[in-house]
């Protein structure tokens, strides 16, 4: 499976730079290739042995090959096809269904019934909702229709969720994972200690740093929890972090990476095909508001290891930083070549390829570590982690075309502005609540995907946001999602490693990261923080967002050199609420209270009398 492995994503890897065929076809290929692998990778039910596949999995992943084999055969057929126009031959009902119906499965094996259920009611919709009565009432559509539409254009299963799996995706998770097998998270987990390692709360905040470090460059939550949780949760253990706050501030601090420039998450590239915006443009707009997520959880890490009374790593263990970037600089190299070739502007396929063909020549010439082996293994490994996102991507992707089809984005726009009328704030507490919902059942790219098809014409539309402040705020909450209990993958990955309860992680590390969940919000009211608007307004809006998030994350805490009283907590928490409305009044009220709780933590000097380390 391995062997089958590497030869997908040596495939992958050519058709997304070398190669001349037409989007549809290198799409439907590399779908029929992951789809062969997936079946031998997961099994039928939660119970089943991945090492042992089963009969039944032999043949759906025999029948996947047969869908490769048809469709390379038929590529140049397909390409020239006019949809709608020229008729299914019997041969193409029976692969397009069939290839629909393994997708299907695909997804039901990866993600749960939540997605797959998504797409069957969606599907009936499609097929059926022409008999309907009311506004969700739509025009025939006939199972031809909906299979040439689905199947054989880029408007469903082979749309923007896969191709973008298929192409920049793919390319950055290649990317992290050999920047992990070459060694990247010892390198960043040795200077965050370095760094953080002799201050109060050190292990803690070696955590943050490092999943930090780590994730603007692998873009992948559960990859950075693996990689430097592995080693973080265990020391903060020892010293004193219960096993749910040391997972908590892990998943915490991975779960930012998907939001950190340069890489930041394979939603980000969805995002880019949706939009049309460039994906440098989106870089840099995230730029200031992840700076902001990671103050956020920084600081509630560290009120939170004062007031347990957590100590220190011992200074004489901790690495120095001029021999960690003396051993590791070669590291540096590939984030330069990846920032370089983003602001020279290349696309995200070659921004990719550059870093990688860098970080591989560093790792071939600088490193003592580098075997074939290991180089086999991590391209294995890339193809083996993107398997369960194709599937979910694919499933996704049968979803927006048939949302294409029936028109049900205006339905849906119709419904919102009916329920929260004029009130641009209750419209974005449904969005953000759906987005959040959906991304409990699948990855977050899909979730992304949906939502940007569902909600965003609303917000763009109805609400007059411009699109990249629509698809950041529903970016943002999709990976949010991610942490969200009770589907949570990073915080499973955490509780693996701490011996714990993987819900209570979660539900620990969203409130270590509460202000992460107002952000999006800024980004409507304050669009200075994306870097839209004249130089005074940015900084104005950088400047009181800053306010914001310190004045939450006390809050949350209640502690700043000992406890806060009801009072403070409650001026800090809603003035922060409050600075975040575009109206002046509302604004200066704010600003009123956060000043008045920050003027109240200058008389707080109480030491906590009893250490709690079951925080």
């Amino acid at each position: 499976m391995k062997g089958f492995a590497v030869l997908t994503a040596l495939f992958t890897v050519y058709a997304a730079t070398m190669s001349t065929w037409d989007v549809l076809a290198r799409t439907i290929v590399f779908l029929s290739m992951m789809l062969t692998l997936l079946f031998l990778l997961v099994g039928a039910t939660p119970a089943a042995r991945t090492d042992r596949p089963s009969i039944p999995d032999f043949i759906l992943s025999g029948l996947s090959l047969a869908c490769l084999v048809f469709f390379g055969i038929e590529m140049q057929a397909i390409a020239e096809r006019i949809t709608l126009f020229d008729p299914l031959t019997p041969t193409y009902w029976i692969f397009g269904y069939g290839i629909l119906l393994l997708s299907l499965e695909a997804a039901r094996r990866t993600v749960g019934m939540g997605l797959t259920g998504i797409v069957l009611i969606f599907m009936a919709y499609n097929l059926w909702g022409h008999n309907f009565e009311g506004p969700l009432r739509h025009g025939y559509i006939s199972f031809a229709h909906f299979l040439d539409i689905t199947v054989f254009t880029t408007d469903g299963i082979f749309g923007a969720p896969v191709q973008v799996t298929a192409t920049y995706a793919f390319l950055f998770v290649l990317f992290g994972t050999l920047l992990e097998k070459a060694g990247g998270g010892q390198f960043f987990f040795g200077l965050a200690a370095a760094l953080t390692g002799k201050y109060n709360g050190g292990p803690a905040k070696v955590a943050v740093m490092s999943s930090g470090l780590f994730g603007m460059l692998s873009g992948s939550p559960t990859a950075d929890v693996v990689t430097t949780g592995s080693v973080t949760i265990p020391v903060m253990q020892k010293l004193g972090y219960s096993p749910r706050l040391a997972g908590a501030i892990e998943v915490a601090a991975s779960t930012g990476g998907s939001i950190l420039p340069p890489v930041m998450g394979a939603a980000v590239f969805i995002m880019a095909e949706f939009t049309g915006i460039s994906y440098l443009e989106i870089v840099f707009a995230a730029l200031i508001s992840a700076i902001l997520y990671y103050v956020s959880v920084f600081l509630q890490v560290d009120l939170r290891s004062r007031r347990m009374g957590a100590g220190n790593l011992n200074p004489d263990e901790l690495p120095k930083a001029r021999q960690v970037l003396r051993d590791g600089w070669p590291f540096i190299v590939p984030l330069v070549v990846l920032t370089g070739s983003l602001v020279m502007h290349f696309s995200p396929t070659y921004v990719a390829l550059y870093g990688t063909i860098a970080l591989l020549g560093t790792w071939i010439f600088r490193w003592k570590s580098f075997s074939l082996k290991a180089l086999y293994e991590g391209v294995a490994q890339t193809t083996i982690s993107m398997v369960a996102v194709t599937g979910a991507c694919a499933a996704a992707g049968m979803v927006i075309g048939g949302i294409t089809m029936t028109g049900l984005a205006g339905k849906v726009s119709e419904l919102l502005v009916l329920i929260a009328g004029s009130n641009d704030l209750l419209t974005l507490v449904i969005a953000a609540a759906m987005t959040i919902l959906l991304g409990m059942g699948m990855p977050t790219p899909a979730a992304y995907a949906l939502a940007a098809a569902l909600v965003a014409p609303t917000l763009v539309g109805d609400y007059g946001y411009s699109l990249l402040q629509a698809h950041m705020f529903l970016l943002y909450f999709a990976v949010l999602s991610a942490m969200t209990p009770p589907v949570a993958v990073a915080a499973y990955a955490a509780a693996a490693i701490a011996d714990a309860n993987p819900i209570s992680i979660a539900g620990m590390a969203c409130k270590l990261a509460v202000a992460a969940f107002v952000l999006p919000f800024t980004f409507m009211y304050a669009p200075g923080i994306l870097l839209q608007g004249s130089i005074p307004a940015i900084a104005f809006d950088a400047l009181r967002v800053l306010v914001v998030v310190l004045a939450i994350a006390i809050a949350s805490e209640g502690y700043w050199r000992g406890p806060l009283g009801a009072p403070t907590r409650l001026a800090l928490a809603i003035g922060a609420l409050l600075m975040i409305s575009p109206n002046l009044i509302a604004l200066a009220v704010g600003a009123v209270l956060v000043a008045f709780g920050l003027w109240t933590l200058r008389s707080i000097r109480t030491p906590l009398t009893e250490l709690r380390k079951d925080l």
